[in-house]
């Protein structure tokens, strides 16, 4: 009995533990309702600036070339965190992705971004190829 008990609470243990390991802090920045949201395989068109967790400075922005990044959604054409954070998600809703490492860059860097390196990025989702804007839905 006792080493069933032993067990359980390791198992309690290892459930918190993964409950305190979150690759991916999903924030709703502007909610819109939509009856289709993105899902894999989507293509999309997403406007997004990103910013080093660290100091806050800027390495890159879609706003200031004025044209969205184009992407098909969990196919590995950009880091994890984008994968998942953009899943089910309104055309013109807007979220703020806080990305570990471990679904970013890792320990290997990229550009201006440093190795090991917490990721902010503020993202709007534009489009989804195929599907018809809906006009302007009321926001929750």
């Amino acid at each position: 009995m006792r080493f069933s008990s032993v067990i359980a609470g390791v198992g309690l243990l290892l459930t918190g533990a993964a409950a305190l390991d979150k690759p991916l802090d999903i924030q709703v920045e502007k909610a819109v309702e939509c009856s289709r949201k993105t899902k894999t395989g989507d293509k999309v068109d997403v406007h997004y600036r990103g910013t080093l967790e660290k100091d806050g400075s800027e390495f890159d922005a879609s706003y200031n070339r004025g044209t969205p990044l184009s992407f098909h959604v969990g196919k590995g054409q950009v880091i994890k965190g984008w994968d998942q954070g953009l899943l089910d998600m309104c055309p013109g809703e807007k979220r703020r992705l806080t990305i570990q490492p471990e679904w970013g860059y890792g320990s290997r860097g990229m550009g201006p971004i440093p190795a090991n390196s917490v990721l902010i990025f503020e993202t709007e989702l534009v489009s989804i190829a195929g599907v018809e804007p809906e006009g302007d839905k009321a926001e929750l």
